[in-house]
């Protein structure tokens, strides 16, 4: 019967004989976990702001464009040929299954200018319904109504970029700017919804969308717009909304099943999905890399006690000759070797936990988040990391024998 209390005394005066030499030997073990709870802390604090963002710009969202242009035969991208038009979007409202709420959309990058202030960005002509469909809220002022739709009015509401960039800390509701020369009064202000990737989605100005197709876009045909948006109702209406909406359009575009769509239909699940994984592989090589360095301080940990069992082989020898059994002699360098590792994981923790807050508090526009999961994680590998590499120093000492270990020099 092995006498764990007695050995694990052992092991703990052996540690303590050679302070510098053990703090050293968990050097690598703190500098591992240390790391993996960093960077798990970036990869999942990267997905979570990732996610915000997805959810800021809408979801359960589909956006419908125009077909591909072709010029010098070369396809110029969707949406290139204008082929969808408001009535597009009336019959898909009044027909397709599985629809919250949509509004059709037109685009363009236009110089705005308020007193000596300018500044380009992009000009959404767009229905009211658009804010609910994008997750816009009002953040002062208001929205505009059906009847701003039908009078054309040349009203606007701003994110707020353009209102710092425009007004600095002057109240905009109410002022007029000029849209390509054409003035908008400004009836709103939008709540900050943050960068999004490269696009800054408050850098952005809504007008009615009769009014941009009217005054602003120069449109050929008056009813034609860039894209129309669509909102359904949950994951579960996606599928049912595609389908009802091809078979809207192509009746409408008069296109037979044998014919190319001059249509697309983009799913935002489908691309929220693709970026969560993306996020997700980011997160998991991030730890895999920090991971590394744990192996290595499992490798320091073999080492030295490799060299400790050399040192102590009288010492072995003098237990054997008292008694000692080979299962006594293992369990003492495996315990050493635990406990290097399991102090040297604690350490790590509360480096980790450290580093990780100093990452958020210095890096702001860096999202951290510290998960139960990636400590334990890390610490317990940190134990596994012990046992698995001072197996070996600890079986070949307790192969040692007797007179063998005593006579050794």
């Amino acid at each position: 019967m092995i006498d764990f209390k007695s050995t694990l005394k052992i092991a703990i005066n052996s540690l303590k004989v050679n302070n510098m030499r053990s703090m050293l030997t968990s050097l690598g073990i703190i500098i591992g976990v240390s790391a993996v709870i960093i960077m798990l802390a970036i990869g999942t604090g990267a997905q979570e702001k990732v996610q915000a963002n997805m959810e800021s710009m809408g979801t359960n969202i589909l956006t419908l464009r125009g077909a591909s242009a072709t010029s010098g035969g070369v396809r110029m991208g969707m949406g290139s040929t204008p082929t969808l038009t408001t009535k597009d979007a009336h019959a898909i409202r009044q027909h397709a299954r599985g629809i919250d709420a949509l509004s059709p959309c037109s685009s363009q990058s236009k110089q705005v200018t308020y007193g000596n202030q300018n500044w380009s960005t992009s000009i959404y002509g767009i229905m009211p319904d658009y804010f609910y469909v994008k997750n816009f809220e009002i953040d002062a002022g208001r929205k505009f109504s059906m009847e701003d739709i039908r009078n054309a009015a040349n009203i606007a509401v701003i994110g707020k970029t353009i209102e710092s960039e425009l007004f600095g800390d002057v109240d905009p509701i109410g002022k007029t700017i000029r849209i390509g020369g054409v003035p908008f009064k400004i009836i709103g202000t939008l709540t900050p919804k943050g960068q999004t990737g490269p696009f800054d989605q408050d850098d952005l100005i809504f007008i009615p969308l009769t009014t941009g197709q009217r005054k602003i876009f120069g449109t050929e045909f008056p009813n034609t717009v860039d894209q129309i948006v669509v909102k359904c109702y949950d994951d579960e209406s996606i599928d049912t909304a595609i389908e009802d909406i091809n078979e809207i359009l192509m009746k409408r575009h008069n296109i037979s099943q044998n014919q190319t769509k001059d249509f697309e239909i983009r799913n935002s699940a489908e691309f929220q999905e693709k970026m969560k994984s993306t996020v997700n592989t980011f997160a998991i090589l991030l730890a895999s890399i920090a991971s590394v360095s744990l192996l290595v301080g499992g490798i320091g940990i073999m080492n030295i006690m490799l060299v400790s069992v050399t040192e102590r082989t009288k010492e072995i020898g003098i237990r054997m000759a008292i008694g000692a059994r080979a299962w006594d002699i293992r369990w003492q360098f495996l315990i050493e070797s635990f406990l290097l590792s399991i102090i040297g994981g604690l350490i790590g923790v509360f480096v980790g936990i450290t580093g990780s807050l100093l990452v958020g508090f210095f890096a702001a526009e860096m999202s951290v988040k510290i998960s139960l999961f990636s400590v334990f994680l890390s610490l317990g590998f940190s134990g596994l990391v012990g046992i698995g590499f001072g197996y070996y120093p600890a079986h070949k000492a307790s192969l040692l024998k007797p007179i063998d270990a005593l006579r050794y020099e």
